[in-house]
């Protein structure tokens, strides 16, 4: 069953902008490329003082944060704060696995790379991922033409024998799809990337719990420039790995910024388990909500366009059935195979990221959802502004 009307949540706190309503100096070109997750702002800055910290000049001295724990920079309030809310959502076990900060989900997929590469094979481990896959996997694994590991490409067409490492991202990265592993070996060592598996973008239907799994602050809860993610590992040996890795890189992770998302998740996870306060991730679904709402009507009404459809299911967290309203949209130009749409909407100042990009082809793109009111209001405008010859041009 396709649709929204199962997980509408009322927007009572927040204006719901319209494309008519925005101010901003139409000449200059939107930015959609990056999922720069802007739109939480309206909630922060509703918080006011809710989130200070205070450090003092003697605060921070030390490299070492936790003695008792495997990942030794790793502040126990951070690693109390991230168990508590993956319960109260639901969304990841915990109990059994190792925690390890990073300095964004990007270092930890370097460290998840170094620590399952195998350090006796005279080749470099496969590592794939299906496609479209997350843009930034080709790069990270082979940006250093590390000895260890190389990309291979689609997991799709992966036929080798050996072992192999695969990327899974759920929901995917870029188009919001629920991923399982995808290459049929019993070799393989796998890393889910787990960025999105939160209740404002999809349906919390279990709690995941994978050998290596990757969640950061950044998606969660808007705040990407503090620059936290963290993994839950099982294994001892691999998560050993991964620490050694994130100490010769960058001898571990700002202690302030750690301190700060503690404070942050600590107020969502109140915030959730009060039900007289404000709670976050309704307050984010129901802006996710709105806006893929009023893109599908502009998609519709264009008709040069289409996008993904996603099936209703049953939210643990939020006790009730609802879409997906993944953080990009993958747009698809329904023209032939040689049409460019991350060209044709350049030409209208909408900036985009290319289906090639992804390891998919020319006609889609890659939309972040997740930009400020006003530039996700001018580009509704401009993408219904498009003609074309299947809308009477």
């Amino acid at each position: 069953m396709y649709g929204t009307d199962g997980c509408l949540v009322e927007c009572s706190s927040v204006p719901c902008a319209t494309p008519e309503n925005d101010t901003k100096d139409t000449s200059t070109t939107i930015n959609l490329d990056h999922g720069d997750p802007t739109m939480y702002e309206s909630y922060w800055r509703k918080m006011e003082n809710k989130c200070d910290i205070t450090f003092n000049g003697d605060d921070s001295l030390s490299y070492f944060a936790n003695g008792k724990s495997l990942c030794w920079f790793l502040e126990s309030k951070l690693e109390e704060q991230i168990k508590r809310l993956h319960n109260v959502v639901g969304n990841a076990i915990v109990d059994d696995h190792y925690t390890i900060v990073g300095t964004g989900s990007s270092q930890l997929m370097q460290a998840a790379l170094y620590a399952l590469s195998p350090i006796d094979q005279l080749e470099p481990i496969n590592v794939v991922s299906a496609t479209p896959f997350y843009s930034a996997y080709p790069e990270v694994t082979d940006f250093v033409r590390s000895g260890l590991h190389k990309w291979a490409g689609d997991a799709r067409t992966y036929e080798k024998n050996g072992v192999y490492i695969e990327f899974i991202t759920s929901p995917n990265n870029p188009d919001g799809v629920i991923r399982e592993p995808v290459v049929n070996g019993d070799q393989g060592k796998l890393i889910y990337d787990l960025a999105y598996y939160w209740p404002q973008y999809t349906a919390i239907t279990s709690p995941a719990n994978h050998n290596v799994m990757l969640f950061t602050i950044s998606k969660c809860t808007g705040h990407a420039g503090s620059r936290i993610g963290w993994a839950l590992v099982k294994d001892k040996e691999v998560a050993r790995k991964m620490i050694k890795f994130m100490e010769i890189s960058t001898i571990g992770v700002s202690k302030e910024a750690q301190l700060r998302a503690a404070k942050i998740l600590e107020v969502i996870s109140e915030r959730c388990l009060d039900p007289n306060m404000e709670n976050f991730f309704e307050y984010s679904q129901s802006l996710m909500t709105d806006r893929w709402q009023r893109l599908r009507q502009v998609v519709m009404a264009n008709g040069l366009f289409a996008l993904q459809k996603y099936p209703l299911q049953y939210c643990l967290f939020t006790k009730d059935f609802c879409e997906s309203h993944p953080a990009f949209a993958w747009l698809i130009c329904k023209g032939g195979e040689e049409e460019d749409c991350e060209k044709l909407l350049k030409e209208h100042k909408i900036h985009t990221r290319s289906g090639r990009r992804f390891g998919s082809d020319s006609r889609s793109v890659r939309i972040s959802m997740l930009s400020r009111d006003e530039d996700f209001n001018i580009f509704l405008q401009r993408l219904m502004a498009i003609q074309g010859p299947t809308n009477g041009n």
